[in-house]
C-alpha cells in the first residue's frame, strides 16, 4: 500500500504546502475539541504545530484556553504545558479557518430516532469550510461515516469555490481509531488509516499524518478508508450480537454463559473471545453498522446478517429488565414501586462517557414500569437529557441510608472503583450484566447473571 504514495507529483501548491508541514510552520485547525479532536491537537502540539481548536461549546472552549482538562486520555500536564506555550487555543469562531493550512474534522455523526445517518454536523462544518477556503489547505475529515461521504458530500461542497482538488486544495479521510481508556493504543501508536481524494491529496495527508503517528496505512480512496472505519466496528458489534445471543440462550438453558465462555476460551486457535453485556454503547459500536446498513440499500444490497446483528444489541436492555422482573418476583416482590439501583451508566469500564450507553436504556424501560431507580457512577455525576433520554440524573452515593431503601442492584458497568464485596453485602438482589461479581464472596445478597 505505500507504492500508493510512489507516483505522486506534486504542483507548486501542494509542494509549499508539504514543506510549510515538515517544518512544522503550518497551522492547524482542529474542528472538535472531543475525545477525538482534543487528543489529536495535543500529539499535533507536541510536536511544535501550533494548533487551534473551533470549539463551538464555549465552556469546552474556555477550558481549553485555561488549561482545564476533560478528556481522560489526555494528559493534564501536557495541556497545561502546551497552552502555557502558547501552542495550543481553542475558539468558537470559524473565522480561523482562513489561516488554517491543515484543517481536521472531528465532528459527531450520531443517528436518527429513525437509525439513520445523521451527517448535519459534517455538512454544517464543512459549509463553513467552503465559505473560508483557499489554495494550498488541506482538509481531512475524521468523524465516522458511510462510505462516499468524503467525495459525495464534502468535496464537492468544497469543489464550489472554483478550486480544483488536487491542485489548490487537498482533501482526505482519515478515520479516527480512538479507543477511549485505552492506556496501551493511544493517538500516536495506533495505526492510522489515510485515504485520499487523489494521489497529491493522498501525499501531502500521510505527510500531516507522519508527524504525529507512528504507522500510516495510506490506502487507494477515502472510501475505502471508511469502510474500513465502519468494518471495524461492525466486526465488533456482530460478535458482541452473537455472544449476547448466546447469553439469552444460556439463560434459557439454565448454563452459566460466563463459564461457557471461559471454557471457550482455552482454545489456543480459532475464537477470539467477546463478552456479553446489557447491550452496546460508547459512539461507534451500536451507530456504524447502521451507516453501513443505510449506504448498502442505496446498491439495493440488504446487509441481513448486520442488521440482525443490530437488532439483537438493541434487545439486550429489554433482556435485562425482564431479568430484573424475575429476581424480584421470586423474592415476593413486583417492579412496580420498586427501588433500583443501577451502578454504571458510563458505556464501558472506567470511562467518562455515557453517549448511546444501554445503562440509559436499562433505566428508561425499568421507570416505565414504575419502578424507582437512581444510579451511582464515580465517573459519570449527572447526566441530562439528550436524544431519546429526557431525563436529568443526577448520581447518588452509596451510604447506608441508600442501601437501606434498595430493592435490587443491576451492575450495568463494571467500574474497578466500586467496592463489589460491600456491594453483596448491602444488597439482597444483584442482577449482574458485566461479571463483575466473579469471586466476589457473595453473603447473603442473591446474585443473577446474566
Amino acid at each position: 500500500m505505500a507504492q500508493l504514495e510512489q507516483v505522486t507529483e506534486l504542483g507548486p501548491v501542494g509542494t509549499a504546502l508539504k514543506e510549510r508541514i515538515l517544518s512544522r510552520q503550518a497551522l492547524v485547525a482542529v474542528i472538535g475539541a472531543g475525545y477525538v479532536g482534543l487528543p489529536l491537537a495535543v500529539e499535533k502540539a507536541k510536536v511544535g504545530f501550533h494548533v487551534v481548536c473551533v470549539e463551538q461549546n464555549p465552556v469546552r472552549a474556555n477550558m481549553v484556553n485555561t488549561a482545564q482538562n476533560y478528556i481522560r486520555d489526555v494528559k493534564d500536564e501536557d495541556l497545561t504545558e502546551l497552552v502555557g506555550a502558547g501552542l495550543i487555543k481553542a475558539t468558537t469562531s470559524f473565522d480561523v479557518l482562513a489561516d488554517a493550512d491543515v484543517i481536521v474534522i472531528c465532528v459527531p455523526t450520531p443517528l436518527t430516532d429513525n437509525k439513520d445517518p445523521d451527517i448535519s454536523y459534517i455538512v454544517n462544518v464543512t459549509r463553513q469550510i467552503a465559505a473560508h477556503i483557499r489554495p494550498g489547505q488541506l482538509v481531512s475529515l475524521e468523524s465516522t461515516t458511510y462510505p462516499g461521504t468524503t467525495q459525495e458530500v464534502v468535496l464537492p461542497m468544497l469543489a464550489a469555490s472554483g478550486l480544483k482538488v488536487g491542485e489548490d486544495f487537498f482533501v482526505s479521510f482519515s478515520p479516527e481509531r480512538v479507543d477511549p481508556g485505552n492506556a496501551r493504543y493511544t493517538t500516536k501508536n495506533t495505526n492510522k488509516v489515510v485515504g485520499g481524494v487523489t494521489p497529491a491529496c493522498l501525499d501531502v495527508a500521510c505527510t500531516m499524518y507522519r508527524k504525529t503517528i507512528l504507522n500510516v496505512i495510506p490506502v487507494s480512496s477515502p472510501a475505502v478508508a471508511e469502510m474500513t472505519k465502519v468494518f471495524e466496528n461492525t466486526y465488533r458489534a456482530v460478535n458482541i450480537a452473537l455472544v449476547n445471543e448466546l447469553a439469552m440462550l444460556c439463560d434459557r438453558m439454565d448454563l452459566d454463559v460466563w463459564e461457557v465462555l471461559d471454557a471457550a476460551a482455552t482454545k489456543p486457535f480459532g475464537i477470539q473471545i467477546f463478552y456479553p453485556g446489557p447491550g452496546v454503547g460508547g459512539h461507534c459500536i451500536p451507530l456504524d453498522p447502521f451507516y453501513l446498513a443505510w449506504k448498502a440499500r442505496e446498491y439495493d444490497f440488504s446487509t441481513r446478517f448486520i442488521e440482525l446483528a443490530g437488532e439483537i444489541n438493541l434487545r439486550m436492555p429489554y433482556f435485562v429488565k425482564d431479568k430484573v422482573v424475575r429476581a424480584l418476583g421470586e423474592a415476593g416482590k413486583p417492579l412496580f414501586g420498586s427501588k433500583i439501583l443501577v451502578l454504571g451508566v458510563a458505556y464501558k469500564r472506567d470511562i467518562v462517557d455515557e453517549r448511546e450507553s444501554p445503562a440509559l436504556k436499562v433505566i428508561q424501560l425499568l421507570e416505565k414500569e414504575g419502578a424507582h431507580v437512581v444510579y451511582h457512577d464515580p465517573y459519570i455525576p449527572e447526566v441530562h437529557p439528550h436524544g431519546w433520554f429526557k431525563q436529568h440524573m443526577t448520581s447518588v452515593d452509596l451510604t447506608e441510608e441508600l442501601w437501606s431503601t434498595v430493592d435490587a442492584v443491576v451492575i450495568t458497568t463494571d467500574h474497578k472503583t466500586v467496592d463489589y464485596t460491600e456491594v453483596a453485602r448491602k444488597a439482597s438482589i444483584i442482577v449482574d450484566t458485566r461479571n463483575a461479581m466473579k469471586g466476589v464472596p457473595q453473603g447473603n445478597a442473591k446474585v443473577i447473571k446474566l
